[in-house]
């Protein structure tokens, strides 16, 4: 499954990009309504950071910032690793170990954001796995 292109990992799936003058509490606002975990950030339509709920919590929220005040271009990760949508997952799995980061962005060719990759993408495939392996250890049983 690590050889699965990414495009096939997103399958449409909504994800939240916002502009950077966009206000802290409205971004996470957006990612609770769409069950994301990560925002992109774009400006003129290219990505330039994303901002994820550990820096809600950790930027935000543990540095005392108002969220009604702080706009999420202030304390987003600029320029962030992506990756293009032919890629395969594996990659996608391998960039986001050597750099510690649970969210990578997908983009075109020309940087406009696709969607975004996660860490929990990689787990549910090992829940995939994981499921296969107990039916056929079952069926084994009933054989046996």
């Amino acid at each position: 499954m690590p050889s699965r292109p990414i495009h096939q990992v997103l399958a449409d799936r909504p994800f939240v990009c916002v502009p950077a003058h966009m206000s802290i509490r409205d971004v996470t606002r957006l990612m609770l309504a769409q069950h994301c975990s990560a925002a992109l950030v774009a400006e003129h339509g290219v990505l330039t950071g994303i901002f994820t709920e550990r820096d809600a919590t950790f930027r935000v929220l543990a540095a005392g910032l108002d969220a009604d005040a702080t706009q999420v271009g202030a304390v987003m990760t600029h320029n962030p690793l992506a990756l293009s949508e032919d890629k395969p997952f594996g990659h996608a799995l391998h960039l986001m170990y050597e750099n510690g980061v649970r969210h990578v962005p997908v983009v075109d060719a020309n940087l406009r954001p696709l969607g975004v990759v996660t860490a929990r993408d990689a787990l549910e495939l090992d829940a995939l796995d994981f499921g296969s392996e107990l039916v056929r250890r079952e069926e084994i049983t009933v054989i046996l």
